[in-house]
């Protein structure tokens, strides 16, 4: 395992850092996280050096702390830096941070988080962070020994991170960034910002909610031409790790294998490694890609549940893959499920809360009716 330094905090942390939001559910279908799977993957990720553990309150339905807090258990938690986060609809006073944190450090059977962030602001999230006191309560709380770094994720535009990552002293942020987005969110500038500031960067979807893994065959004709060959999932990453900014890249696993192959791949990748063959390669598939993709959704599931019972990040992971991948709509499995559980879009009424709670902003209303027509629905 490459290890980085997280700028100017000096300490150093694993390159691969394991996301906790995507883990499987049980077999049996009655549990959201198959408790000792997860656990069983946590710990391999661990003893293969992994030392950047990222959850948050609000993942897989408030559990994933949970789980990550009994992975942890047995010496576990002496070897790794937890980041955790405090979402700002939880909270609206001093007295609810104050009960918010208690309960996650509780989840996380643990009397200190590392790196706890103010969960996916926004410049008008931060106000109202502000005007509650999370910033002093941050400040406190670093003081206390409840936390060691004040940090922030975030999904919003360049000219709102900037501001707000120059609005505080702030330890380390979290962006969502792979060669899809460097124009998009925070994008490159927000990065190299960051790096100017000697604030180390966390990065999220490095895969782009996994569709960056799995190449499209006019993509896939680009790597196959390419007289080095690499999968897709490691080209992404070798393109992050490329950047001396980046202090880790999360990824989520479901399985042993990619446990396996993640370790794999951040033992051979670190800063300045790509050739200008190289980048101009990925500059030739994002292309590629920006070709066929539909909508920039992620499969975050900020959005669900859907008060209508829409199924949406279903919705745009069928349009997209039907769209770079090719097929029937009409042969479509899921397609035919959405039908037959009033899960399609045609169940939409508009509300708007979707695009609300959308990271990417993204115009879910118009794009859902858009992909239901196209799929003869």
């Amino acid at each position: 395992m490459k290890y980085r330094t997280f700028g100017k905090l000096g300490i150093q942390g694993s390159a691969f850092g394991l996301g906790c939001m995507r883990f499987n559910g049980a077999a049996s279908g009655d549990s959201i996280i198959d408790e000792q799977k997860a656990i069983s993957l946590i710990r391999r990720a661990i003893d293969g050096g992994v030392t950047y553990l990222d959850t948050a309150y609000v993942y897989l339905d408030k559990t994933s702390e949970v789980v990550l807090g009994k992975a942890l258990l047995d010496g576990y938690r002496d070897k790794v830096t937890i980041a955790t986060k405090m979402p700002m609809e939880a909270v609206h006073d001093r007295a609810s941070m104050e009960e918010l944190l208690a309960t996650e450090l509780k989840k996380l059977q643990t009397d200190h988080i590392d790196f706890y962030l103010m969960h996916g602001i926004d410049k008008a999230k931060w106000e109202y962070f502000k005007s509650i006191g999370a910033p002093q309560f941050f400040d406190d709380m670093k003081k206390e020994g409840k936390i060691r770094y004040k940090c922030f994720s975030f999904h919003g535009p360049y000219d709102e991170f900037e501001y707000i990552i120059n609005d505080y002293d702030w330890d380390m942020v979290q962006i969502q960034y792979n060669f899809m987005d460097v124009n998009n969110q925070a994008g490159t500038k927000g990065l190299e910002l960051a790096g100017k500031l000697g604030i180390p960067v966390v990065i999220m979807e490095g895969l782009l909610g996994g569709r960056l893994a799995n190449a499209p065959d006019n993509v896939q004709a680009l790597y196959d031409a390419f007289p080095v060959k690499r999968t897709p999932v490691e080209w992404a990453f070798r393109w992050l790790c490329n950047r001396p900014e980046i202090a880790t890249v999360l990824s989520g696993c479901n399985e042993v294998e990619q446990i396996d192959e993640n370790l794999r791949i951040f033992d051979t990748i670190e800063a300045g490694i790509m050739s200008q063959e190289e980048l101009e390669l990925m500059d030739n598939v994002r292309a590629a890609y920006l070709s066929r993709t539909k909508i920039g959704c992620t499969g975050c599931r900020y959005c669900m549940p859907c008060p209508n019972g829409v199924d949406i990040p279903g919705i745009f992971s069928v349009w997209n893959n039907l769209s770079l991948y090719g097929g029937d709509p009409e042969n479509n499995g899921q397609i035919r499920r959405m039908i037959e559980n009033n899960n399609g879009a045609d169940q939409c009424i508009g509300c708007g809360a979707c695009e609300a709670a959308c990271p990417q902003h993204l115009p879910i209303i118009e794009s859902l009716q858009t992909a239901w027509k196209e799929f003869g629905c």
